[in-house]
């Protein structure tokens, strides 16, 4: 299982970012998947979960402002992040719902 986030970077507040993570060695379309954050000396939050039968889940902190989706024919994940704030400043996880992790894309916004 291979799981790689891309996308991040710095970004003024108010500006957008698009994450990615493209997804391996599993049957994507059969998965869970879920962003999760950690800002340094935080605690990891989860962000937003897509489920295989369309559910979806966003933390109070960014719903409204973050979308979450998925290309099963591409194996990869998407979160789009609008209107940043600094407190979205933090280090970028995708995940499957059993435990599989990637190593995170970092976002910073000033």
């Amino acid at each position: 299982v291979q799981l790689v986030e891309s996308g991040g970077g710095s970004v003024q507040a108010g500006g957008s970012l698009r994450l990615s993570c493209a997804a391996s060695g599993f049957a994507f379309d059969d998965a869970d998947m879920g962003w999760y954050r950690q800002a340094l000396g935080g605690k990891c939050e989860l962000v937003s979960i897509l489920a295989v039968d369309g559910y979806t889940y966003f933390s109070d902190s960014v719903k409204g402002r973050f979308t979450i989706s998925r290309d099963n024919a591409k194996n990869t994940l998407y979160l789009q992040m609008n209107s940043l704030k600094s407190e979205d400043t933090a280090l970028y996880y995708c995940a499957t719902r059993v435990g599989h992790w990637g190593q995170g894309t970092q976002v910073t916004v000033s």
